[in-house]
């Protein structure tokens, strides 16, 4: 049964402290990739209800440091699921001290598979999305996938469908 993405929303909302910061006094850009990570974590395991495992960081945008004292939220959620692999979108937004006014300062794309005890991968429920946004990143997702194959050396350029068509038409 076909899952929607706000079934694996997931939001943490955290403040940055001093211990976390480098000596310009902005949160380390680890720490930050390891809350995304865990975000995204508890994002497949909602969608796939199995364990899961990072499989890669595809994309990492450090847009803007988040100051020392700034109360951060991370958003994830899954915007594609192919087999036993889940693409997880995730957003990372700074709510303004003063004005408390939230703006969006980081994004990343990661994917999870989902696995047995034994670690063996396990299929995972197909995503269905909704909003406009949703369907936007759903589509992306193979393309992005696809890429990834390429660049790896498991896919032959030749075979990826939803890349050509952005070329070939």
């Amino acid at each position: 049964m076909a899952k929607t993405p706000k079934e694996s929303l997931t939001i943490f909302t955290d403040i940055v402290l001093p211990g976390e910061s480098n000596p310009l006094g902005n949160l380390f850009g680890g720490e930050l990739l390891a809350r995304m990570d865990r975000a995204c974590s508890i994002a497949a395991r909602r969608h796939s209800h199995e364990i899961v495992v990072t499989a890669s960081v595809n994309h990492v945008a450090f847009n803007n440091a988040v100051p020392v004292g700034s109360v951060m939220t991370i958003e994830a959620k899954v915007s594609r699921a192919f087999r036993s692999s889940m693409e997880i979108y995730v957003d990372v937004w700074v709510e303004d001290r003063e004005s408390q006014v939230r703006s969006k300062v980081n994004e990343g794309i990661y994917t999870f598979v989902a696995v047995d005890k034994a670690g063996k991968p396990v299929i995972v429920p197909q995503l269905e999305p909704e909003t406009t946004l949703e369907k936007e990143r759903y589509e992306g997702a193979l393309r992005r996938k696809q890429l990834s194959l390429i660049l790896s050396g498991r896919m032959k350029p030749t075979d990826a469908s939803e890349l050509r068509k952005l070329f070939i038409g």
